[in-house]
This record gives structure tokens, C-alpha cells and sequence, in this order.
């Protein structure tokens, strides 16, 4: 038995992970609300008083452009999300994520997401559980290491994103 491939799978989601939360270390309410342009996608309360994030299925082409939050939310709601179905109950649904609104929840529930995916991983036996399939939140079987590639993928891609947008924040207020 051999844990090589986990291993690096481990590590390469806490590298992306660790690039993603070094960038947001000093996130504030105002970037994480901060909408840079009209009609972005942002975290809001709904008629029923509950917190979400905007969300369509499938996704709109060209997708609207987002709030810092929403990305960090998203972030989080997908690691809960493959997590739920691959290694867990595979129950909940997306309408019943309530979101976290300020930027200090939203990185704590990152971090608990991040921890609790991690800890899946470690709790693998061995390499050629890479290859089990196992269940998305849309219904379709992925093997193991794919569903891991996609959160290290995740984290890359929407950390690019949070950063670029964080960028266009600071040069937007530079003068306020």
C-alpha cells in the first residue's frame, strides 16, 4: 500500500488552499459587499430573511461578474458541496446553503470547508483510492482524484479571480 499519489493530491490542494487564504488575510466588509459593476452576483437576504448567494442553473452565458464575497462564498459552498456527496450523507441542496454575509464568517467557513475536505483526504487508505468513484451533488460519478484535482482547480481559478477583483478594489477606492 502506498499513499504517494494522496500525498501530493494532499499537498497540492493545501498549496492552492494556502495561495487562496494568503490573498484574503485582510479582507474587509466593504471588499467583500463591493460590487464592481451593476447586476453582479453578490451574497443578499431573500424574501424569507435567509442570506444567499445568487445562483442559476445552468450557469448564465456569459456569467455575470461577482462580488468578492460571492467568490469566497462559492469557494466555500463547493467544498461543503463535494464533500457532502463524495465522503458524506449526500443530502444537502444548494437552496438550503445559507451564506455567510460578512467577511469574517465567510472565511471561517471557508476554513472549517478546507479542514473538513482535508481531513477526508488524510482519512483515505491508500493510493488506489484515487481511483473509487464516488458521487457529485449533481447526480454524476467522479473518481476520487478528480473530485480532489477540481478543488485544488477550484481554489486556483477562484482565488485568480478574488485577487484580480481585490486589485480592482484597491485602485477604484485609492482616492476615497
Amino acid at each position: 500500500m502506498t499513499r504517494r499519489a494522496l500525498e501530493l493530491l494532499e499537498a497540492q490542494m493545501a498549496e492552492a488552499y494556502d495561495m487562496l487564504r494568503e490573498r484574503l488575510d485582510r479582507l474587509t466588509d466593504d471588499e467583500f459587499a463591493w460590487e464592481p459593476a451593476p447586476g453582479a452576483w453578490t451574497v443578499h437576504q431573500n424574501e424569507r430573511g435567509m442570506w444567499i448567494a445568487d445562483y442559476e442553473e445552468p450557469d448564465p452565458i456569459p456569467a455575470p461578474i461577482t462580488t468578492i464575497g460571492w467568490r469566497v462564498v462559492h469557494v466555500a459552498d463547493c467544498k461543503l458541496m463535494y464533500h457532502e456527496y463524495a465522503f458524506g450523507p449526500g443530502r444537502l441542496q444548494w437552496p438550503e446553503l445559507e451564506a455567510p454575509h460578512t467577511a469574517v464568517h465567510a472565511l471561517a467557513a471557508l476554513h472549517e470547508r478546507q479542514s473538513t475536505l482535508m481531513d477526508a483526504v488524510r482519512g483515505l487508505p491508500d493510493d488506489a483510492d484515487l481511483d473509487t468513484e464516488r458521487m457529485t451533488n449533481w447526480g454524476e460519478p467522479w473518481p476520487t482524484w478528480r473530485i480532489l484535482w477540481t478543488m485544488v482547480h477550484h481554489d486556483l481559478w477562484h482565488g485568480g479571480e478574488i485577487g484580480a477583483l481585490m486589485d480592482l478594489h484597491r485602485v477604484v477606492h485609492e482616492d476615497t
